[in-house]
């Protein structure tokens, strides 16, 4: 197989990889919010998504750091893929009559 063609592969099973574990922590978290056992759903998540992640990167390693590599390159790009793609949930808090927006983020 050339390197190139390893690389590739071992990037883009990394980066299912990284879209499966980061997307599962990011349903796991939207679920977890209004779950009657929330520790056990974190808990379990947390054992599956990893469980598959490092099934995954054995699989695809074979004993090659090089393909190692490629595959945690790929995963760190589907972390950030993801991360841009639903994007941070940012509620602004109200301000109050103490002081604006900006001051508040102050020492006094």
């Amino acid at each position: 197989m050339s390197n190139t063609l390893m690389w590739a592969g071992s990037g883009g099973a990394g980066l299912a990889l990284g879209l499966f574990f980061f997307g599962g922590l990011w349903w796991t978290v939207r679920r977890g919010l209004s779950s009657s056992h929330p520790a056990s759903l974190f808990l379990a998540s947390l054992l599956l998504r990893t469980g598959i992640v490092l099934t995954g990167f054995y699989l695809v390693a074979d004993g090659h750091w090089q393909r190692w590599l490629a595959c945690l390159l790929g995963f760190v790009i589907g972390r950030l893929l993801l991360m841009r793609l639903l994007g941070p949930a940012l509620v602004r808090p109200p301000v109050d009559a103490s002081g604006t927006e900006e001051e508040k983020g102050h020492a006094p």
